[in-house]
């Protein structure tokens, strides 16, 4: 190997610039167990009017905001619908059915990328049945979704899947962890996929900088239940401004996710000229298909490039932190090491 490290093992791998870094050592703090921390209630409420929901609630991570969403929607045993793949089945080591108590249930990407046809949907939820047949109420969606290569929801087919939903009675959480993605990627405002949500979590260190922190949102009522369950799970901080300084910085930063959206597909087209079989990225997430994953993570090891697994490919992720000329130094070392 020569050269510097590229990395691509995820957005998560931001750190915090000097701007970032300057608001979080001068950021107005108190206790935010007991609910005074003036940082952490800023955040609070610009997120809840981004997101388009009546209150928000800042937690530690997203696993975290999602598991506190599927423990006060859901009661022990109930049936919750997610597509194949979805974070909250896959990478959050079950804490859905361990500790929210909920039996998942699979819906399949017949719609495109992460996404599942209205009809898949409804023939899913059934009709009820007698009280011994379990009961379906939860549907998670996840926007982007990213084990589906960073796929975006856009707000008609989201408008569709919530009709059905609600029309069966079923209560609706979105994972959107990376929703400022989506948000960009769609050139609307983030509320615009929330509509008719019950709930939404959204996480600030995906691509964003912040190093820690995401958000749980919902009427008010809901985040009174999840501030209790945040507590329940050891989520409650004290002097949480000083995170919360670079959540807030981060939230500023949502429009530059663009450019991140920009080197991906850039990185894209130079991998499928290269012979990569890669479907062109909707954000900042690329995947491509290879004969052996191992094999070729650490050939690309060899070369500098880091990258990850993900449903059974290569995960290329674009952030910040990387450059226009970090994209054409990758490809280049591919180019020479194939």
């Amino acid at each position: 190997m020569t050269g510097q490290l590229i990395d691509f093992r995820s957005d998560t791998v931001t750190r915090p610039d000097a701007i970032m870094r300057a608001a979080m050592a001068e950021a107005e703090v108190d206790d935010n167990v007991i609910g005074t921390d003036p940082t952490i209630a800023e955040l609070e409420r610009r997120a809840a009017q981004t997101l388009g929901m009546p209150a928000a609630l800042w937690t530690p991570s997203g696993t975290m905001a999602n598991l506190i969403a599927l423990s006060v929607h859901l009661r022990r045993g109930d049936r919750f619908l997610a597509t194949r793949g979805a974070h909250v089945l896959t990478n959050e080591l079950g804490s859905a059915a361990w500790l929210a108590g909920g039996m998942p249930d699979i819906l399949e990407h017949d719609a495109g990328p992460g996404r599942c046809l209205p009809e898949t949907l409804e023939a899913a939820i059934g009709n009820p049945g007698p009280y011994f047949t379990l009961r379906t109420t939860l549907l998670c969606l996840e926007n982007t979704h990213n084990a589906a290569g960073g796929a975006v929801t856009p707000p008609d087919e989201h408008a569709q899947l919530l009709s059905v939903a609600k029309q069966a009675g079923l209560t609706v959480h979105l994972d959107g962890a990376r929703i400022w993605h989506a948000a960009v990627a769609l050139q609307v405002p983030p509320a615009a996929l929330t509509v008719g949500v019950d709930s939404v979590s959204a996480c600030f260190s995906k691509g964003l900088g912040a190093p820690v922190g995401s958000v749980v949102a919902g009427s008010v009522e809901f985040v009174e239940q999840a501030r209790r369950m945040r507590q329940m799970l050891g989520g409650g901080v004290r002097q949480g401004g000083v995170l919360a300084a670079a959540c807030l910085v981060a939230l500023d930063r949502v429009d530059e996710l663009a450019e991140t959206h920009e080197f991906a597909k850039r990185l894209a087209n130079g991998l499928s000229e290269h012979g990569w079989d890669v479907p062109a990225p909707d954000t900042n997430i690329v995947l491509a298909e290879v004969p052996d994953v191992p094999t070729a993570l650490n050939w690309l090891g060899s070369l500098g490039i880091q990258a990850l697994p993900m449903a059974g490919k290569v995960r290329f992720v674009t952030h910040r932190d990387l450059s226009s000329a970090d994209i054409a130094e990758a490809l280049r070392r591919i180019k020479a090491g194939a």
